[in-house]
């Protein structure tokens, strides 16, 4: 919208009801006379960001139509504790299955920012439905639509936000040169508006809702300090986008010094500010400041891209499983990935595939990668360092000089790019993630297979591999929400076959005769490895369901512990990668994040 068009007749933008209530869903397509049947009887109203619209419990006296704004609709636990079950954006309506049924609301609707709506009574919407039953019939084929999209709805698919608050800590967090550089990639997905105090200041909440309903997405600035503009802002917007920059020191953000007070969830990320390199250890500090908030680190314009993309439900996101040698094919998997032109957004796995994924996410390139996992696994077995089987069958000192080795003393926080890896934590029987904490520690709990490497031991508890319970957890990453998702299964081929007929082990004297034949058997630790991947097996199928594309390289050549298959594990699961992603990609037609990359080095 252009600064010309900016100030708005209040009076000529309410003129035309009918056609605000005929752009309505619920509406959609009804006759002109009960279109205006239903405008005569709406009672228009402004609610507040973080007021309550009604309870769970009320009872149903009206249905709502929201004209601008966004709603939350909350569920309450046992315990009092109120959780986000959904939302309500404008163009949508809420509380008209409480009045067919006549039941009390079953959830508390709260405004999750400034909001324009409209009301219509129970009595006036019975009226006007009992003597126009195409109404009525219009309002079952709505019930009927979200009945079935809520069955067919893929989990952690959110919707897309259009509205953002750029928030900066200080004056040094250059504000709104940050938020002019988001808003030029989001105008590559729809139309961007820029708007700040000195714009906006001075307008009324219909010039607020005439800018949102004009463009795709819009991008306030909002002053350091918690001014009206702040506030109004932060009322505004479907995202909180935190500025932090580096050299200053992390402390609560004062603009923020009135907003923990709204009872409402609202998404909020950090966005860490950097001068062209990250700053090693800095991220924790401000983490501390906003603990469990996303996160993303700022460098320079292809950083903002990143999170354009990930804000919006456009990243790609790649997920790596476990399966120990076989994992040597998530190497020729990412050099397929990047020869395809496409930016990967996010990364994470489990066991080996953590350790890859941690080498990708830090930026190294494809051949110093792959030279790196060659020089642990292949020219060192990670595994031989044998000890008194009291806990396990090796000591892990070897592993963990390894992984201290290439990763150091680097933080989780620290990564560039979004990173998580998880493990199984065996004292609470339940997944752990980790998206923060060091970096060596994690990828160490997340390869220590049950009976072959210790468990790591934190705050008392203790962490195996995370294939115990989860060998792909493509379901951590749908959850973010944050655009497709390719999921890597190197270890869901048959692991290992054998041709022999003992079922107990013979005496000692007697094993010699095992290594004079020719027959294939297996060990210990073929079978302790794979024995600690199959909980997980069972919800293989569902995490396949979920992924947007699947790869499974077919590596029954390779056994889980052949070190020594390195060559040919990358080799096919570049080739396997190369011909799917050729197929997955000339279906697509949602635009894939991509770079110049045509070839990696």
């Amino acid at each position: 919208m252009g600064l010309q068009d900016e100030h708005v007749d209040s009076a000529a933008e309410w003129a035309d009801l009918p056609a605000i209530v005929r752009r309505l869903s619920l509406f959609e397509g009804l006759e002109s006379a009960l279109l205006d049947g239903i405008t005569g009887q709406i009672d228009w109203f402004a609610l507040p960001g973080g007021t309550t619209l009604f309870d769970a419990g009320d009872a149903p006296d009206a249905l709502y139509l929201v004209i601008s704004g966004n709603l939350g609709a909350y569920s309450t636990s046992t315990e009092g504790h109120r959780r986000l079950v959904g939302t309500i954006a404008a163009g949508e309506t809420v509380g008209e299955m409480a009045l067919i049924s006549g039941k009390p609301r079953n959830a508390t609707v709260i405004a999750l920012r400034d909001s324009e709506l409209g009301r219509l009574s129970r009595e006036a919407f019975e009226q006007l439905m009992l003597s126009h039953p195409q109404g009525l019939l219009r309002v079952a084929q709505l019930m009927a639509q979200r009945l079935d999209a809520s069955q067919h709805q893929v989990r952690g698919r959110r919707a897309i936000p259009r509205t953002f608050a750029v928030v900066p800590h200080d004056k040094h967090a250059h504000a709104t040169t940050f938020a002019a550089q988001l808003a030029t990639h989001l105008e590559h997905v729809g139309r961007t508006e820029l708007v700040w105090s000195q714009r906006g200041a001075d307008h009324t909440s219909l010039w607020f809702h005439t800018v949102e309903r004009s463009n795709e997405f819009v991008v306030y600035v909002c002053d350091p300090g918690p001014t009206s503009w702040t506030k109004l802002c932060l009322r505004q917007a479907d995202v909180v986008l935190l500025l932090a920059p580096m050299e200053s020191k992390p402390t609560d953000w004062p603009a923020l010094a009135h907003h923990h007070a709204k009872p409402v969830s609202q998404r909020t990320e950090l966005v860490l500010l950097h001068k062209e390199r990250l700053s090693p250890g800095m991220a924790s500090a401000w983490l501390d400041v906003h603990p469990g908030v996303p996160y993303h680190h700022v460098r320079s314009t292809a950083d903002i891209a990143r999170l354009s993309r990930l804000l919006t439900g456009r990243g790609l996101g790649i997920v790596l499983s476990g399966g120990g040698a076989r994992g040597f094919a998530h190497i020729g998997v990412l050099r397929a990935i990047r020869e395809a032109g496409l930016t990967i957004d996010s990364i994470g796995g489990t066991s080996i595939g953590a350790i890859i994924a941690a080498g990708f996410a830090l930026e190294w390139s494809m051949d110093e990668l792959q030279a790196r996992v060659y020089d642990c696994f292949v020219r060192t077995n990670p595994l031989n360092d044998y000890t008194l089987p009291l806990v396990s069958l090796v000591s892990g000192r070897k592993v963990t000089r390894l992984l201290k080795r290439e990763f150091g003393e680097l933080q989780i926080e620290d990564i560039p790019l979004p990173f998580f890896c998880v493990s199984s934590n065996l004292s609470t029987g339940q997944l752990a993630l980790h998206r923060r904490g060091e970096l060596w520690r994690w990828l160490r709990a997340s390869v220590a297979i049950p009976g072959v490497l210790p468990p790591v031991v934190y705050k008392g508890e203790l962490f195996v591999d995370g294939a115990t319970i989860n060998n792909l957890p493509v379901d951590v990453m749908r959850e973010a929400g944050l655009g497709q998702v390719i999921g890597v299964d190197v270890g869901s081929d048959r692991a290992f076959t054998t041709d022999t007929l003992d079922s107990d082990v013979p005496p000692f004297w007697k094993m010699l005769q095992w290594f004079r034949g020719r027959k294939h058997r297996v060990n210990i630790l073929q079978i302790l490895w794979r024995a600690g991947m199959i909980n997980s097996a069972g919800n293989r199928a569902a995490r396949h369901e979920i992924s947007d594309l699947l790869l499974q390289p077919p590596l029954e050549q390779v056994d889980m512990l052949n070190w020594r298959g390195f060559d040919v594990a990358v080799d096919v699961g570049y080739r396997h990668a190369q011909a799917r992603l050729q197929e997955w990609l000339t279906k697509q037609q949602d635009g894939l994040p991509r770079d110049d990359v045509k070839s990696a080095t």
